[in-house]
């Protein structure tokens, strides 16, 4: 990288940013008053026919700053993208892999060249402090890097097989599909952007993006860094609009192969799709947690609450990976609800643009709708211990602003079992580590899971018996939250992943291709026979 600032993590709460934050500080106005309120069009396809609408995209810190207007893609639009990728993809899927590296690793360097600008983005459309889309940005820059890493350190996905005759030669090459939709959340618009693509793209795969409704100014910034670092043309395209133009893309004939990123609800309906024509098309699928943390008796109580609050209002909940209940042991109880309730008193609410700032915006509207829905049923069937508000103060009532939230709850309510996607964190009193997880363990989610012991024994119980794809042990920057490239894969287990193996780690990008097995006769070996 150009500068020498130092590198934000998920992870990272102890060192000097001070840097970080007078560069933010110095180039977030150059970015509101040159990219925001922009109208954006489809290049090649902006003719005024092949566009169903434009849509104008607001920021949940204040509804009336505009991100930018976007089309939305009509039919032909989809169908002009995907044909446009097609064509691509064969000389693309076709290049020496080590070019399409050398490609990949200059977009992960143009990624790093304007990290600043793609984090002041999802800190507009998502909400997110400075510190998590900074965060965001870095990450989505060692993306690419750390797969192009594997895919050269494993050869390429080639690899020589046993013979059963001397004249012949056999062979293992995993190769291209062919054009892969990529669809994306709105949680991470650039990071999980850019991890499903560069795999995708890596793999000798063309793609056609959509960005998630309310995140379409990242997402061009992520496919014109693609284009400015090389990708000839076709080989990524983009397509904008709502979950109907979604659907549109993931059944198009001439789509080979589908990444997502979102609900579990949706990601069930794209494997269904995708398995339901002549033959089955891979699906790449992410699809989100109730992720567990588990505080034993043995636990330090400081160590624990910290790293819980963090997990839960972090990005305000809205992690796959956030912590959505804590299962107490009963003798620690009432010491860890006081830490816990005192750590998250002391967690700023405010304009995510604020240096102070912890806790920023949710959202959309839909988002408060559920949260005040989820409030009014935690106090009729347990007890809402602080928080249930929603933030109208001052300048945060223009936005969607509400308070971190800890209510207790009776064991099988749907607030204990369901994907919420909010900063609400349900606690569970507990009479042992192994009658806490099974109960954590009886859900149709498995991504990420925390306990905090002391004790060994708890935490090898823990490992052991945990129905989770990334699992953590005493973890105080976030009891489930904080994968990174390379450091921990981000594996869904059950109904959080279709494939269970995880983005970040080794085995996630050989999922882009398809095995094909070469056994070639020598041709004196022919003239003999």
């Amino acid at each position: 990288m150009a500068d020498q600032l130092p590198r934000v993590t998920y992870s990272n709460t102890d060192i000097d940013l001070d840097a970080v934050h007078a560069k933010f500080d110095r180039d977030l106005p150059v970015f509101q008053q040159a990219a925001l309120g922009q109208r954006h069009g489809e290049s090649g396809l902006d003719d005024g026919v092949l566009v169903d609408a434009w849509v104008d995209e607001f920021s949940p810190i204040d509804r009336s700053i505009r991100t930018g207007t976007f089309p939305r893609a009509s039919a032909a639009a989809i169908d002009a993208a995907v044909s446009l990728a097609a064509e691509a993809a064969v000389q693309w899927g076709a290049r020496p892999p080590a070019e399409r590296v050398s490609l990949l690793r200059r977009f992960s360097d143009l990624l790093a060249e304007r990290r600043y600008d793609m984090a002041f983005a999802s800190l507009f459309e998502v909400g997110k402090s400075r510190i998590e889309a900074i965060g965001e940005a870095e990450e989505a820059v060692d993306l690419p890097r750390y797969y192009a890493d594997e895919y050269e350190k494993n050869g390429f996905y080639r690899r020589s097989l046993e013979q059963v005759r001397p004249d012949e030669t056999t062979e293992s090459r995993l190769i291209p599909f062919g054009v892969f939709a990529v669809i994306a959340p709105f949680n991470f618009p650039v990071a999980l952007s850019v991890n499903m693509i560069s795999s995708a793209l890596l793999a000798g795969n063309s793609v056609v993006f959509k960005p998630a409704e309310g995140c379409g100014l990242s997402g061009r910034m992520i496919v014109q860094a693609a284009i400015d670092a090389g990708l000839p043309h076709g080989v990524i395209n983009i397509v904008h609009g709502d979950g109907d133009v979604g659907r549109q893309l993931v059944a198009h004939p001439l789509v080979d192969g589908i990444a997502f990123t979102g609900s579990y609800a949706v990601g069930m309906q794209i494997a269904r799709t995708a398995i339901a024509g002549a033959y089955a098309k891979p699906v790449v699928a992410e699809m989100g947690g109730k992720n567990p943390a588990y505080v034993t008796a043995s636990a330090d109580v400081a160590v624990a609450a910290e790293g819980v609050a963090r997990s839960a209002f972090g990005l305000q909940g809205q992690k796959c990976s956030s912590c959505s209940v804590a299962y107490v042991d009963d003798k620690v109880y009432d010491a860890f609800v006081a830490a816990l309730t005192d750590f998250t008193s002391r967690l700023p609410i405010g304009d995510p643009r604020d240096r102070k700032t912890f806790i920023g915006a949710v959202y959309n509207e839909k988002t408060l709708a559920r949260f005040s829905e989820a409030v009014e049923e935690a106090g009729r069937v347990g007890r809402v211990i602080t928080g249930g508000a929603r933030v109208t103060t001052g300048a945060l009532g223009a936005g969607c602003f509400v308070e971190p939230t800890i209510v207790e709850l009776p064991a099988g309510t749907r607030l204990t079992t369901e994907e919420l996607f909010m900063p609400f964190l349900a606690l569970r009193r507990v009479c042992s580590l192994e009658a806490a997880m099974i109960e954590g363990n009886a859900v149709q989610y498995g991504l990420a899971a925390g306990v905090f012991a002391e004790d060994e024994a708890d935490v090898a119980y823990f490992l052991d018996h945990a129905q989770a794809g990334v699992v953590y042990a005493n973890r105080s920057s976030g009891a489930t939250t904080g994968a990174w490239p390379g450091v921990q894969s981000f594996c869904g287990w059950k109904g959080s992943g279709v494939s269970h193996k995880g983005g970040l780690g080794p085995y996630f990008l050989p999922q882009f291709m398809h095995e094909q097995s070469r056994t070639l006769i020598a041709a004196n070996a022919r003239r003999a026979g």
